[in-house]
């Protein structure tokens, strides 16, 4: 298995975070298009309806996902430093732990789903007209969270491991999978939601399985090793859980964010505007993987740079690292902004109809809904620096800040003041709050020089 040896501690830290950046938007971008293209499958193929459905389940996609950031960016940062005082061992043991958590988890969870569909729907707050849809949806749409997490994990190991070619080539070969199977199953065969699931499932197995292979095979370093089950050893395996969960906790807060966003915008808009309201939300929700996925490449690829010359003591590296990765971001947050903003209607026709209710709402909505893509995506790499230097406490304070704390209160109460166009402008409030905390915060450390700060 072809990999790269990548010198962290020595190369230029805009080539070396070129080199990971690269390949890395490359691959979670392929993944945001398969979501995308099933999501235009299912628009024609099924209707608005469908998308709305699919839209309700997608909170518990967001959740699983972050479970899996969160284990994996947590033992990504703590085998990067382990690597770099030369503890491989304990690299490799925390690698066999984190995979062995997020499969219980998985395993455990999605058995209870999928004992439960119609509970579940209800819970997620389908309708009585959705119900049906998004029970037959789930039925086949939550195996793929085990696999997903499986995928979420193996990534930031193989990218740690030198892979970084293969770390794309498992979210492409997913994307492939689910394109190719989604049109077969949506339109040759006509298995409806059941197929789009399907898809979906079948496509993270592979993803997953290219991953896991990897790994267990042909990983250079952290190949996993073999636990003991004596009562001290489990005991050390749940500290373990525990510190890497800790150090990723922030990455869950971040997929949660994005759960919180569909959950509560999927209850405004159908209050506000119904069925037709979570439908166009649903079509702008297909889209947000985009731009989760450029500031979550942003904030992945500096992390394992972060992560390595902060365990040396290389302050210099890290500082240089952090600040390629923010005007990165400022870059790629004008650029996203600009495509909604300018291409509203074409973006939207992709999925429905332009005389369709729903598509009519969202093309109104969509520059609205991106006035926030540049503040999310800085924010974002805020967040994944302070998660690399082990900083868990702005780290997590900031993700609470945008995923509940300001997000909530900002879908609640700006419809009241500015009827339906304060549900698009609400993400935009709650991350500019956010932005504004985080440079008041940097502010204030430039007045402790002892600190590392963004």
């Amino acid at each position: 298995m072809k990999r790269n040896a990548i010198d962290l501690g020595s190369l230029n830290v805009f080539a070396l975070f070129s080199k990971y950046f690269i390949p890395t938007l490359l691959g979670m971008l392929s993944m945001s298009a398969v979501t995308a293209i099933d999501g235009i499958y299912v628009g024609h193929g099924i209707g608005s309806d469908a998308i709305a459905a699919i839209n309700i389940c997608i909170p518990v996609l967001m959740l699983f996902t972050g479970v899996g950031l969160m284990v994996g960016a947590g033992v990504s940062v703590v085998a990067s430093i382990q690597l770099s005082r030369g503890q491989v061992k304990a690299a490799r043991i925390n690698v066999t732990q984190a995979l062995l958590l997020v499969t219980l988890l998985g395993v455990v969870c999605c058995g209870l789903m999928m004992a439960f569909p119609t509970a579940t729907a209800r819970m997620l707050g389908a309708s009585d007209t959705l119900v049906p849809l998004v029970r037959e949806y789930l039925v086949w749409f939550v195996p793929s969270l085990l696999f997903q997490m499986w995928c979420s994990v193996s990534l930031f190991v193989i990218r740690l491991d030198g892979s970084t070619r293969l770390a794309m080539l498992c979210n492409v070969a997913a994307a492939l999978a689910t394109t190719v199977l989604g049109f077969l199953f949506i339109f040759p065969l006509g298995w409806g939601l059941k197929g789009a699931a399907l898809a979906g499932t079948l496509g993270l197995l592979v993803g997953g399985s290219i991953g896991l292979a990897y790994i267990f095979g042909f990983a250079e370093k952290l190949r996993p090793y073999k636990l003991k089950w004596s009562a001290k050893s489990l005991r050390l395996t749940v500290r373990n859980w525990g510190y890497q969960c800790r150090i990723g906790s922030s990455a869950l807060l971040t997929e949660a964010t994005m759960a919180m966003l569909m959950f509560v915008g999927n209850h405004v808009f159908m209050q506000y505007l119904g069925d037709d309201g979570v439908g166009a939300f649903g079509i702008a929700c297909y889209y947000m993987p985009f731009v989760f996925m450029v500031g979550n490449a942003i904030a992945q690829s500096a992390q394992p740079i972060i992560s390595y010359n902060f365990g040396l003591g290389r302050r210099d590296r890290v500082a240089d690292t952090e600040r390629v990765a923010l005007l990165t971001a400022l870059v790629c947050g004008v650029l996203v902004t600009a495509v909604f903003v300018l291409l509203p209607g074409g973006l939207v026709g992709l999925f429905l109809p332009g005389d369709n209710p729903a598509a009519r709402i969202a093309i109104e909505g969509f520059p609205l809904f991106a006035a926030a893509f540049a503040f999310f995506i800085l924010n974002l790499t805020v967040i994944g620096y302070y998660q690399s230097v082990e900083r868990m406490r702005p780290a997590t304070l900031f993700a609470l800040l945008r995923g509940c704390v300001f997000l909530v209160p900002s879908f609640l109460l700006l419809p009241k003041v500015m009827g339906t166009e304060g549900i698009w402008l609400a993400l935009c409030l709650s991350e500019g709050l956010t932005t504004l905390c985080i440079v008041a915060t940097y502010l204030a450390g430039r007045t402790k020089p002892d600190k590392a700060h963004a």
